[in-house]
């Protein structure tokens, strides 16, 4: 592979202001909201995902701005949690086909695992089958088990994942860029081209990189939201913030996401309460939309919300959210996506 060093710099706003599912997600000093998949738990039956890609309609219908899916090629028992089970590539192409507007991100892809050929391929393909939706989170790894049944070592992570990022973007240059593939000169292309000839790449956490290294080459930042809880916590996090977009080398905006695994009361008045290690929030919406405006202040530009672990039905909790919290975190005007009847 190719010196990561030598990497395609993160892009500012204005390279993806026709891109539909950046611009629907994204806004200077403004919080969207999306929606995490699974919308149940997988604990071994997969009855329990039925019926989920009729919620992730009525999600799109409702105007939240992305539904996330994640990456997990192999449960391991040691976490016990497989995600939503299906690949993320695979399944996002059913539910571009059944949606019109809501972005369509990954949180995340773990790009060490995959030859950069292989990614670009797949990611471009879902940007032309959605018209323009993809959002790619993308990350190092967490799963030590995972690297050596793809052969490889998991100390190396953080190298082939700089390594993966340059490669990527490479094969996504037009042909006759500075920083197109090595095979150009010969007229080998990779098809499709994405839509916007550009898919914006979300570094997830630190992914074995330094701070600098996120600011240079991200074309955003997606963390966790470091126990925003307590009433210190969301000026930890607008700290954090701040530190990475100091380092950012044009100055130009790009946007922060965090995610939080919710369990929504419907007593709307019920206090927040932090679960497992701080990793779950059980919350009414009062207290929820109050740690939302928090993070907003702090400079989050997104939130993924997972309710996988509530009790209630998931479309009662979708329908509270669509009702009561989304119009005041509204998703923004984008682009039409490019639908065509392939």
């Amino acid at each position: 592979m190719n010196d990561p060093q030598a990497s395609i710099a993160g892009a500012s706003a204005p390279a993806f202001a026709q891109h539909p599912g950046y611009q629907r997600m994204f806004r200077p000093d403004k919080l969207s909201l999306g929606i995490f998949l699974p919308l149940r738990f997988y604990s071994g039956d997969m009855r329990v995902l039925e019926g989920q890609s009729a919620l992730v309609e009525y999600i799109d219908q409702q105007g939240f701005a992305a539904v996330w899916v994640r990456d997990v090629p192999l449960f391991d028992p040691m976490f016990g949690d497989a995600g939503q089970v299906f690949d993320p590539f695979t399944y996002l192409a059913f539910l571009a086909a059944r949606t019109r507007q809501v972005a369509l991100a990954t949180g995340s892809v773990v790009f060490p695992l995959r030859h950069p050929i292989e990614l670009a391929k797949m990611a471009a393909s879902i940007d032309q089958l959605s018209g323009g939706r993809l959002v790619m989170g993308i990350a190092s790894g967490d799963r030590p088990v995972e690297f050596p049944a793809y052969g490889l070592e998991h100390a190396s992570r953080g190298e082939r994942f700089a390594e993966t990022v340059h490669g990527f973007r490479q094969w996504l240059q037009p042909g006759n860029s500075l920083m197109s593939h090595p095979l150009a000169e010969q007229g080998i292309q990779l098809l499709p081209s994405p839509v916007n000839t550009r898919i914006p790449l979300m570094v997830t956490g630190g992914a074995r990189q330094s701070l600098a290294w996120v600011a240079q080459h991200a074309d955003g930042w997606l963390t966790y939201p470091d126990s925003t809880h307590d009433r210190a916590g969301p000026l930890r996090l607008a700290d954090k913030i701040g530190a990475w977009r100091r380092l950012i080398p044009d100055g130009g905006f790009r946007p922060h996401m965090t995610n939080e695994w919710l369990e929504l009361v419907d007593d709307a008045d019920h206090p927040r309460v932090a679960l497992q290690g701080g990793y779950q929030l059980r919350t009414g919406r009062k207290g929820l939309i109050e740690l939302l405006e928090a993070w907003q202040r702090a400079g989050v530009n997104h939130a993924a919300l997972g309710i996988q672990f509530s009790q209630r039905p998931a479309a009662e909790v979708l329908q509270e959210l669509a009702e009561d919290v989304l119009p005041l975190f509204p998703s923004h005007p984008a682009p039409l996506a490019a639908h065509r009847r392939w």
